[in-house]
């Protein structure tokens, strides 16, 4: 008669995911006005130079921008 040997569990790693890294407020808080500053920065540049208010004189900042004034929905000509 043949004995069938029960096979022994064999314990296989399941991948749990880790938990997110908690990034406090003061360590953040720098970083998010950074990136405010620069955005309203670039937002200037793109919708608002070469008109009254311009820094630059001459066409060049215009120019470089213009397409992204038109596909932003600012208005230039």
């Amino acid at each position: 008669m043949a004995t069938e040997s029960a096979a022994t569990p064999v314990a296989t790693p399941v991948a749990t995911p880790g938990a997110l890294p908690v990034i406090p407020m003061r360590e953040l808080l720098p970083w998010a006005v950074f990136a405010f500053v620069i955005g309203l920065f670039l937002l200037y540049f793109v919708g608002a130079e070469q008109g009254a208010t311009a820094l630059f004189s001459g066409q060049g900042v215009h120019e470089f921008v213009h397409d992204g004034r038109h596909l932003l929905g600012f208005p230039c000509h």
